[in-house]
């Protein structure tokens, strides 16, 4: 009998464990093996396909895949001083631009993976692309800046001492409601201002923030797609246009004929070219020629232009014109207040201590053996509290914070309106604006292109005709299509509007292969990138296995015919272009024109000679002619009609023929269609520039549209407006329409087709590239200016009102009708409250677009507001003296009382006459109220404020309660200010009325 021994049962589960461990390891080893050897076979798999012409790229999704390398072992300061540093030899060691890539797990042509968790990845351990800002002034911070105001110090110092001599005069607590109400109310004044600052304040940052987002185009897993300049990451393929900023630092992977402007770094106005031999790509350049790809090596703080950003404070104290005027403004107020107020204050106590003045019975008032030291310091630092606290109303210190709070309301709601406001100073100008000059392409029509004709030789090609192209013609036409372009056909079509509607054409209707000429070629010799100077894009190219050279013109109409001196026809044969023939191309391309179609035409040659130095422009063959439509805005004529009913012409600009310019400005409404070509009102830009200075100047005005245009000729537009006395606006979305954005007094750049050179350029970038947004910006621009002017007549007459009763009020008796806590009550309803209710109604077309431009030598202060002043402040200065001087014997009552009913009258005066400043010239105070959502809460928060003052917080308002009757009266009395606004406006200021001048423009 035998006997086995056993293992425990955990033994021999751990054994089996450890087996199944084994196997797995030697699985998962295997796996790793295979996968390593497929990956080698398909890079080298891969270098052959990517090298062809044709793009072709192999993905293989395999959920198996081990992760990629953390990339922890870069060395990303060595690669950022290479690239910053422009090292060559550096970037040898790495084994060139292909090395870096392979160090950064980057593909030259698929760029990085698009899975998040790797982008995710890649931002942990090289970090993101935005750059260390200073932290956000805190609120704590405005009330600081809010306590160094001079006034506020003087009136709080003088608290504290009349706090402590009174406690010490009169009791703890007839003391503590003397002082301590006072610094109450200045405490609640200092920070109902500082969070009024704090949020216009990050209103403003906000807004900041947002206009410094772009959008890029990149390539992840081989495919195009547009993010946001803050989510590169390192190894992105990045692709460069003319116009673009480059956004990171980088190197230069493939593209042609790339030239940057390097003068935002370095300061020299040279442009660099960028290619094989000097890859190094910073940020913060821009694209002026051709294009290209980059690789993204470095990005944020890390790069150059984060280095420089990093360096330069955050904050800005920008200041436009009309914040300055208001300063000014405010400080000369505040030094006639400041001057009568020490000069009456000086001359009084000077008067009691001499004993000149007497009290009531007769008596006078300065007993020198009855007073004690205590006495004297309460009674001098009373008057000093209530001279000062005049002071604090008196003077207009919110005018340039209303002016702020004004341009942050605007801003966000102009934003909602597709408008983003890069210059504030743009505002206040566009309320000034006389005269728009705007592009035709964005912001009259919707640059979405189609070709709806195509003319082959002096033959129209329609329908399925044009699929039935001789096999030579179709075979040029593809190799004009497909290698003469920047756009590309993967997935989608990409390009600018005119390359997309130009392949869409010939991908869908003539079911062409793009792709196939960039096989069939064997090199592109010298590209010619397209540009609004040229007006023209070409190409030099060998095909494979040939020795003769080609060359494709491709561009505006007029100017390709030009070059060609045969053509082909349908039947693929070329004839001769005599003169007869070039006639009736030359009709068949203005017949397009006029139906608004913009022409492109294609251009062959063959060279069996050397290969020229630069691509040839004469002896061509014209391959044919296609007209695109550009479909105008729905609703640009009603902006047009807008802006004529506002006073502001239009002028348009184009590169297109005078036929075509000619047809959009009429569909548009800027031309009447019985104005021909021989008018004045269409002129070209060759034929604007070779006037002499005088002929220009005399015919600018007329001037409707101008063709064929140069970047010059635009230039020379705005100048010569200006010159004529014309606040100029101008649309524009190129790095060639930079001058004239920069020259005009208001630029406006296009948010969708715009270069990020136009956006730079310019004060205010149009999000939808629509000429309506622009009306809505000149609304907007109207209504800020507006909205001042009626904050500056509301609080102009409390200061005038302030200051005539404190300086009657101290000349003719001892003491001033309201309080301290009662003067600061009334700054806050006119400074905060009043700016709030004021400074922030919405534009109406009523009001803003149905009345000339502001004349921009008009003083801020208009007729029509010194006679709305003068007359409030006569009306609110006779009642309150009468009421001051006459108030207890016509009412019957105490001095406590006469005094609340004062100061009970005066806060609802200026209630009143807030209701009197919505409108500055119109009768009807309450037309449109009902748009603005925040003026009448303000006004019922003042009214329930102003109750509890006078029924509830009297010891803290210095106030006593009043009867119905009471309450009725200064209410009454109040309500008159209606009456006298009506009255007053009735009265003409200038001897030419609004509908005259309305006549004028």
């Amino acid at each position: 009998m035998s006997f086995q021994s056993k293992e425990p049962d955990h033994l021999s589960r751990s054994k089996r464990a450890q087996r199944r461990w084994r196997m797995a390891f030697r699985a998962i080893y295997f796996t790793r093996v295979l996968l390593s050897l497929k990956n080698k076979v398909l890079d080298k798999c891969n270098q052959l396909l990517l090298h062809s012409p044709s793009h072709v790229a192999v993905h293989i999704d395999d959920q198996n895949e081990n992760p990629r390398n953390d990339c922890h072992d870069v060395d990303k300061k060595m690669i950022s001083e290479m690239v910053k540093e422009k090292k060559s030899e550096y970037l040898c060691n790495l084994g060139g631009v292909k090395g870096v890539a392979e160090i950064l797990e980057s593909d030259p042509y698929r760029g990085v993976s698009d899975m998040e968790a790797d982008l995710e990845q890649r931002r942990n351990v090289f970090g993101g692309n935005n750059y260390a800002k200073q932290p956000s002034k805190s609120l704590l911070s405005f009330v600081f800046a809010a306590f160094k105001d001079t006034t506020i110090i003087t009136l709080l110092g003088c608290a504290l001492l009349s706090l402590g001599f009174g406690i010490n005069q009169q009791g703890i607590k007839n003391g503590w409601y003397d002082g301590g109400s006072i610094i109450l109310a200045v405490f609640l004044v200092v920070i109902v201002s500082a969070v009024s600052n704090f949020k216009q304040n990050r209103q403003l940052e906000r807004l900041s923030n947002v206009r410094s987002d772009i959008r890029v185009e990149v390539v992840r897993d081989g495919r195009s797609r547009h993010v946001s300049i803050f989510d590169i990451v390192v190894g992105d393929v990045v692709c460069l246009k003319i116009g673009d900023q480059v956004p990171a630092d980088g190197l230069f992977l493939h593209g042609l004929s790339l030239i940057v402007d390097e003068s935002s770094m370095t300061g020299e106005s040279d442009h660099v070219e960028i290619k094989t031999n000097n890859p190094f790509l910073v940020s913060g350049t821009k694209v002026v020629d051709g294009y290209g790809h980059m690789l993204v090596t470095s990005v944020g703080m890390n790069t150059a232009w984060g280095e420089m950003m990093s360096s330069i404070s955050s904050e800005s104290n920008e200041q436009t014109p009309l914040q300055t005027r208001l300063k000014q403004l405010a400080f000369y107020i505040g030094t006639i207040g400041f001057t009568m107020a020490l000069v009456v204050r000086g001359v009084k106590l000077v008067l009691y201590f001499t004993g000149i003045t007497k009290d009531e019975m007769g008596n006078v008032e300065f007993l020198r053996k009855n007073m004690k030291f205590e006495h004297i310091m309460v009674l001098i630092v009373g008057k000093i509290i209530k001279t000062v606290t005049v002071l604090v109303v008196a003077i207009p210190r919110r005018l340039p914070q209303a002016f702020a709070l004004t341009l942050a309301f605007s801003m966000k709601r102009m934003m909602k309106d597709h408008a983003m406001v890069r210059n504030l100073s743009a505002c206040e100008k566009v309320a000034l604006a006389t005269i728009i000059c705007t592009d035709k392409t964005c912001p009259l029509t919707l640059n979405q292109m189609k070709v709806t004709e195509f003319c082959l030789g002096t033959e129209a090609m329609e329908g399925a005709d044009s699929l039935d192209l001789a096999p030579n013609v179709y075979e040029l036409l593809q190799e004009a299509v497909g290698l003469n372009t920047i756009g590309s056909v993967y997935n989608e079509i990409s390009g600018s509007p005119t390359e997309k509607a130009i392949l869409s054409w010939a991908v869908i209707d003539l079911g062409m292969n793009v792709d196939e000429p960039k096989q069939n070629c064997e090199v592109l010799i010298h590209v010619e990138a397209f540009n609004s100077e040229k007006k023209r894009s070409g190409v030099l190219m060998r095909r494979r296995g040939e020795k003769a050279v080609q060359t494709h013109w491709k561009g505006s109409a007029e100017m390709i015919v030009a070059m060609c001196s045969h053509y082909y026809d349908r039947s693929g044969m070329i004839n001769a272009m005599d003169d007869e023939e070039r006639m009736k191309i030359g009709t068949i391309i203005k017949d397009m024109a006029e139906k608004s179609l913009r022409c492109i035409a294609f251009a062959y040659k063959q060279n069996d000679e050397q290969i020229p130095e630069k691509l040839e422009e004469t002896g061509f063959a014209l391959l044919g002619v296609a007209g695109l439509k550009d479909p105008c805005h729905p609703g640009v004529r009603t902006a047009v009609e807008s802006c004529r009913n506002a006073g502001v012409k239009i002028k348009m600009i184009t590169g297109d023929n005078v036929h075509t310019a000619r047809a959009i400005a009429i569909e548009c409404g800027i031309l009447n269609p019985d104005e021909d070509l021989a008018s004045e009102a269409v002129v070209e830009g060759v034929e604007f520039r070779d006037y002499s200075t005088e002929e220009r100047m005399a015919k600018i005005e007329n001037i409707r549209v101008m063709a064929r245009s140069s970047p010059f000729d635009k230039l020379l537009m705005v100048q010569s407006l200006k010159q004529k006395g014309h606040v100029v606006a101008v649309t524009g979305d190129g790095n060639t329409d930079a001058p004239a954005l920069k020259e005009a007094d208001i630029g406006l750049s296009m948010g969708i087709q715009g270069t990020e050179v136009a956006k730079e350029s310019s004060d205010i970038v149009i999000l939808d590239d629509n000429f309506a947004s622009v009306v809505t910006v000149l609304r907007w621009g109207r209504c800020v200016y507006n909205n001042i002017q009626k904050f500056i007549q509301f609080q102009l007459t409390v200061n005038v009102v302030a200051l005539v009763i404190n300086f009657v009020s101290a000349i003719c008796s001892s003491e001033v009708p309201l309080t301290a806590v009662q003067l600061l009550w009334v700054n806050l309803i006119m400074d905060t409250l009043g700016a709030l209710a004021l400074a922030t109604e919405p534009p109406t077309d009523e009001d803003h677009m149905k009345r000339p431009p502001v004349d921009r030598s008009q003083p801020l202060i208009t007729k029509t507001m010194w006679r709305n002043l003068i007359s409030q402040a006569i009306f609110q200065v006779s009642i309150l003296l009468t009421l001051q001087f006459r108030g207890r014997s016509i009412f019957d009552v105490s001095e406590n009382v006469k005094n609340t009913i004062i100061f009970n009258t005066f806060v609802f005066c200026q209630v009143f006459n807030e209701f009197n400043c919505r409108r500055l010239e119109k009768k009807n105070i309450f037309e449109g109220i009902r748009r603005d959502k925040l003026f009448i809460p303000i006004i019922g928060i003042t009214i329930v404020i102003q109750i509890a003052m006078v029924e509830i917080l009297n010891k803290f308002a210095h106030t006593v309660r009043l009867n119905s009757m009471q309450w009725a009266v200064s209410i009454a009395i109040a309500s008159l200010s209606w009456l006298i606004g009506v009255l007053f406006k009735c009265i003409p200021v200038s001897g030419k009325h609004l509908s005259e001048r309305d006549s004028a423009f």
